[in-house]
């Protein structure tokens, strides 16, 4: 291959790179993708606009609760819908949109400004919760163990007690005191020893 083919084959390629960048920007998908997520609602219609700068979006629920429906799909800061009615006391606002079921969600009125009129439509049931588990009371029975009532023995006062008595057996003395009695045995014993020592000498 000579240099003019290899030359004549680059402009071909740059040539239908061109093109094929032509065509998708003529593409209706890609103009769709470039197009804001809610499109702008007709003339006289009631809508709403998400004004709440806090966050980037804010939540799209099945119901107008948050603690019993679930988010099926959000809405940018400054993005607009197409609204369809509110609760009784206008605490959420229903709107048009693709993610939900049915194409229908609910927006807490608080995060959105209104344009128009709305009448007061009935908001969905509440969804039934999960089903809990039961438990089967005959099993539930066997590993509950009843407590042992033991009666606590009653108490017996003692009886009051007794303190005993002595009587006084003391008697009067009388006769020859007997520490005397000692003394002079003492005395006598002491005069035979020393009668006894001297006839030694």
């Amino acid at each position: 291959m000579n240099r003019s083919h290899v030359l004549y084959s680059i402009a071909l390629m740059i040539a239908a790179a061109y093109s094929s960048a032509l065509i998708d920007l003529n593409l209706p998908g890609a103009a769709a993708a470039q197009a804001a997520a809610t499109d702008t609602p007709l003339a006289g219609a009631a809508y709403i606009t998400n004004t709440y700068s806090d966050e980037p979006f804010i939540n799209v629920r099945v119901g107008p609760n948050t603690a019993s429906f679930a988010v099926c799909g959000s809405l940018g800061f400054g993005a607009t819908a197409a609204a369809l009615g509110t609760t009784p006391a206008s605490v959420w606002v229903q709107i048009e949109h693709p993610d939900c079921p049915g194409g229908v969600g609910w927006v807490y009125a608080a995060y959105v400004t209104l344009t128009g009129a709305l009448r007061v439509v009935e908001p969905p049931p509440t969804p039934m919760p999960l089903a809990t588990a039961t438990f089967d009371p005959t099993l539930v029975a066997a590993f509950q163990a009843e407590p042992t009532v033991t009666r606590l023995p009653t108490f017996t006062p003692p009886p009051p007690a007794a303190w005993p008595t002595f009587a006084d057996t003391s008697r009067p003395r009388s006769g020859f005191p007997a520490g005397a009695a000692i003394l002079a045995v003492a005395a006598v014993g002491s005069l035979i020893l020393a009668i006894s020592f001297v006839s030694r000498r």
